[in-house]
């Protein structure tokens, strides 16, 4: 989102929420008879989800490392920065992100993985969704206008009166 293109709220997520809404996240995600062999999280802010995510999958769990924004609702061109370590070859992968807002990056991830991996299947999961985003992802809780501030990003995004 450029900033001051669309009027936001900020909507401050804790470690309790967090965990509740990931366990409903899961709950998705198992239900699909698809499966999962490795979850692909994309930092930095899909880190912490799909790291719970391979645990509860009982899965491996990698990262590719992206640059998308620069600061506060400021967004630049997608940049891969690094990317995956375990080999995604025939495997059934699920890239997790912590939401989509425009759907830059999770588009650009899925063709990044599309075009480099043998991918038998490849599905996405996060935790919100932006009503307006060009993305959809495979699983997801819920939509929302506001901006989120993760429990990772308080220190970041807080300000002292919030």
């Amino acid at each position: 989102m450029s900033a001051g293109a669309r009027p936001y709220l900020k909507q401050v997520i804790g470690w309790e929420e967090f965990g509740i809404l990931t366990e409903r996240l899961v709950k998705k995600v198992q239900s699909d008879d698809s499966g999962v062999d490795l979850v692909v999280g994309i930092a930095r802010g899909g880190i912490p989800l799909s790291m719970v995510l391979a645990d509860r999958l009982r899965v491996p769990v990698d990262f590719i490392n992206v640059k998308s924004y620069t600061g506060e609702g400021k967004r630049s061109e997608v940049r891969i920065l690094s990317t995956l370590l375990e080999d995604a070859n025939r495997k059934s992968v699920l890239l997790v992100d912590d939401l989509v807002d425009e759907g830059d990056t999770l588009e650009k991830m899925t063709d990044f993985l599309r075009q480099n991996y043998s991918i038998r299947n490849l599905k996405t999961a996060v935790l919100f969704v932006k009503p307006w985003s060009r993305f959809s992802p495979d699983f997801f809780v819920e939509t929302t206008k506001a901006w989120i501030v993760f429990p990772w990003e308080h220190g970041e995004f807080l300000t002292p009166e919030l």
